[in-house]
């Protein structure tokens, strides 16, 4: 069963083929079966590999496929766990106001405000035509998993 990963428990990465050529990075949350598609992300770190990795300079994050790409995201990573190793997810205050949109790429739930972003960043992959939301909380700090099998992790929501 390909989305397995899905219900195996939060902070674990959950990666798979869309179309047969866009291997996409989900990040498992609290709940049975669900994730969060990380289609975008500032690069703070790393570009230097970044850029070999996608052969370009720019657009290097903007994308759920083209950050696959530049992080080097395989299949292999399916199941890997988030709280350590070579691929995490750390802390941090993110880069501006937090805001909800519709969701993109899809064909239904398209009205679904299921779409979060940091408004106005450069590296989201696609502005939004609407805000659904603002003033959605900027820090996720000292808010514990419930999930017994979290071991301590954090959840974003």
């Amino acid at each position: 069963m390909r989305n397995r990963t899905m219900f195996s428990g939060p902070g674990l990465a959950y990666v798979y083929l869309s179309y047969g050529m866009h291997r996409l990075f989900n990040v498992v949350c609290e709940g049975v079966g669900s994730a969060v598609l990380i289609r975008a992300l500032r690069p703070l770190e790393g570009r230097e590999l970044m850029v070999q990795r996608r052969g370009r300079e720019s657009s290097l994050c903007n994308g759920p496929g083209r950050l696959t790409q530049a992080l080097g995201v395989n299949l292999s990573n399916d199941g890997h766990d988030l709280t350590g190793g070579d691929l995490t997810i750390s802390w941090g205050d993110p880069p501006g106001e937090i805001v909800a949109t519709t969701r993109i790429g899809i064909t239904r739930g398209t009205e679904l405000p299921w779409r979060y972003l940091a408004y106005g960043d450069e590296n989201v992959s696609v502005r939004p035509k609407t805000i659904e939301g603002r003033g959605l909380p900027t820090s996720w700090k000292g808010q514990r998993s419930k999930d017994s099998r979290s071991r301590g992790r954090h959840s974003k929501g």
